[in-house]
C-alpha cells in the first residue's frame, strides 16, 4: 500500500471513490436521498478543493501497489481542537476490504498526527455502522454519541471516538 498526497487533480477520483464506497457502506443505513445529498455537499468539487487549499487539512489518495488501483482515501484535520486531530473521511471500495488497507492508513494517520504534535484522534461513525467495531480493534474508544443537523431535513446519528496516542505508542 501507498499513501498518496492528493492533488485538485484527485478531485474527481475522491469523488468517485467516495460514491462506490457510500453506496456500499450506508445502502442499508441513509435513504438514497441523504446519501445522494451528503455526497453533493461533503464531496463537491468545491468543498474538496477548499480542504486542499487549507494547510492544516489533509487528503491523502490510498493505493493498492500490487493491483496499481486506488481503493480509497483518507482526508484529516490537524489541529481541529487543541491537541486533536480530526480524522474526517476514511473511506475503502468494497473491493478493497479485508486487505488490510484501513489499518495500514490508521497506521499511517497515527504517524502524521504524532509528528504534527496533536496526541489524540477523533471521529464520528454513525451509530448503526459496521466501521465501529472496525475502529474500536484499533484502540479507537467511544466518549460520546450525537445527533447533528446536516441540513436539508437530514441529520447524522453518530458515536464520537477518539484515539489518544501517548497511551498507544509502543
Amino acid at each position: 500500500m501507498k499513501l498518496r498526497k492528493a492533488t485538485e487533480q484527485d478531485i474527481p477520483l475522491i469523488q468517485e471513490l467516495a460514491k462506490r464506497s457510500w453506496e456500499n457502506a450506508y445502502a442499508d443505513i441513509l435513504s438514497g436521498e441523504q446519501m445522494e445529498y451528503m455526497l453533493d455537499t461533503m464531496y463537491s468539487d468545491d468543498e474538496i478543493l477548499s480542504h486542499l487549499q487549507q494547510s492544516n487539512y489533509h487528503y491523502y489518495m490510498i493505493l493498492d501497489e500490487k493491483d496499481g488501483l486506488y481503493d480509497g482515501f483518507i482526508g484529516y484535520e490537524n489541529s481541529y481542537e487543541e491537541g486533536t486531530t480530526k480524522l474526517h473521511r476514511i473511506y475503502l471500495v468494497p473491493e478493497s476490504k479485508g486487505k488490510g488497507l484501513g489499518k495500514k492508513a490508521l497506521t499511517f494517520l497515527t504517524e502524521k498526527v504524532s509528528e504534527s504534535g496533536d496526541r489524540r484522534i477523533i471521529l464520528n461513525v454513525n451509530k448503526y455502522n459496521s466501521a465501529k467495531a472496525f475502529y474500536e480493534s484499533q484502540g479507537y474508544t467511544v466518549y460520546g454519541e450525537g445527533v447533528f443537523d446536516i441540513g436539508n431535513g437530514f441529520v447524522m446519528d453518530d458515536y464520537l471516538m477518539e484515539f489518544l496516542i501517548h497511551d498507544n505508542l509502543t
